[in-house]
């Protein structure tokens, strides 16, 4: 898109160059900054937590989330800025009157501006850049709200504003709507690929087998050649990080490192694939959890909290490791292989079987014996490989699809990040747009 004419220097790093009749003042000039607090469980208005924010594109999610103790009052167009972590970008554009969190600084623009285009300002990268640099706290990070009061701020013309706020109110629609259909094509995706694996681990690959009754009306009908056995028949070891000792002597002869000699394979690495950072121990403390050393193509089992039932295959080459707590490692007799048994695992017909027992429980958890005493679909050994090997060949072109499917929403989404900054920063022209758009 076109540029502005004439630019000059802002004096500000994370603004740089501005357009040369727009203006230049402090936030509080502009917007006010409101602070009525009201009693929550006084209130019947709707009240909005920080969880009830996207990140990046301030969209309102409907949960469960009920306030406590005193919230903030906000009423219709008016700016909630999320000043907790405030590099998730929470920042919402109120529709309605309602209470919010008190970790919401609550932003009320002046008549002289427009509540959508200081929405979309205060929602831009490199304002979210620049207050998150101010932030206070190590594990809880906060914005200052006096800094962020005192922060400059580019100010167009009324006229001016309510058009980039236009311009970027269609443009993002039209974004979003290309990374919604994008994001459903990814869960359709992922549900075909269950499908192929529930179907090859509970029916084979032959169609015209021979089928019998299981014997157990939700599984219905199986190879005829398959047995119906008990998990505990074909599983050699089943152990955890407790079988090293008790928690005392854990406590006593384990420390957690940023770096060591073996990695400590948590329940959040898997779900990060171990692309994340980690967490260490020493050689000694890795030689004491030697019940529960990690060598690669274990099977890991969540049997705590949400993630209850979830299974992983540990990957090879990752070198020393260990397991850490409120996870199972299963290894299983010579009839079941390892990689066979995890696609078992994470079907529909076993992993429900995990969650079923999960939840039964006041607080998500499994025991030992509830792995055991779930029902397990056994074909013969030579099956158990062609059905590896079938499963990995989809599974290689579905997740090859995903993989595209998924950069390309992440390129909408940083595009979308730099079309609001470079408009709401003057680095594009809109102020025609709407005469291009309609003739």
């Amino acid at each position: 898109m076109k540029r502005y004419e004439k630019y000059k220097d802002s004096g500000i790093d994370w603004l740089k160059e501005i357009p040369e009749h727009w203006g230049l003042n402090k936030l509080k000039y502009e917007v006010s900054l409101k602070n009525e607090k009201v009693s929550s469980q006084d209130s019947k208005l709707t009240y909005i937590g920080m969880e009830n924010i996207e990140s990046g594109t301030g969209r309102y999610i409907a949960t469960d989330s009920e306030a406590e103790g005193l919230a903030n009052y906000f009423t219709e167009g008016d700016i909630l800025f999320g000043k907790l972590r405030p590099y998730l970008a929470k920042v919402f554009l109120a529709q309605t009157e309602g209470i919010c969190s008190t970790e919401f600084l609550v932003f009320k623009c002046n008549e002289s501006n427009s509540n959508h285009f200081f929405h979309k300002l205060l929602l831009s990268p490199n304002f979210i850049e620049v207050v998150n640099s101010s932030t206070y706290g190590a594990k809880m990070p906060r914005a200052n709200s006096e800094f962020v009061n005192n922060l400059k701020v580019p100010v167009p013309s009324l006229s001016e504003q309510t058009a980039i706020a236009t311009f970027l109110d269609h443009k993002t629609a039209q974004i979003d709507a290309l990374i919604e259909k994008k994001e459903q094509l990814i869960e359709k995706l992922k549900r075909q690929r269950q499908a192929i694996i529930n179907e090859a681990v509970t029916k084979g690959l032959n169609p015209n087998a021979s089928m019998k009754d299981s014997g157990v009306e939700w599984l219905g009908k199986i190879p005829a050649h398959w047995e119906v056995v008990n998990f505990r028949y074909v599983i050699d070891i089943l152990t955890d990080y407790t079988a090293n000792g008790s928690f005392g002597d854990l406590a006593k002869n384990v420390t957690y490192l940023e770096e060591g000699y073996s990695r400590l394979i948590r329940l959040t690495d898997l779900r990060e694939d171990l692309t994340n950072k980690g967490v260490y121990i020493s050689e000694e403390s890795h030689n004491y959890l030697s019940k529960s050393e990690l060598f690669g193509g274990e099977v890991l089992l969540a049997n705590v909290g949400a993630y209850s039932g979830l299974a992983w295959l540990m990957p090879r080459n990752v070198g020393k490791a260990s397991l850490a707590p409120n996870m199972f490692l299963l290894k299983f007799k010579e009839q079941l292989n390892n990689e066979y048994a995890y696609n078992a695992m994470i079907s529909d017909y076993l992993s429900s079987q995990f969650k079923i027992k999960a939840i039964s429980a006041a607080q998500p958890k499994i025991n030992k014996e509830d792995v055991r005493t779930c029902l397990f679909l056994l074909p013969p050994q030579e099956e158990q490989l062609s059905i590896n090997s079938f499963i990995k060949e989809k599974e290689m072109g579905y997740n090859l699809l995903m993989y595209k499917l998924e950069q390309s929403v992440e390129k909408l989404k940083l595009y979308r990040q730099s079309l609001i900054s470079e408009a709401v920063t003057g680095k594009i022209d809109v102020r025609d747009w709407e005469t291009i758009t309609t003739n």
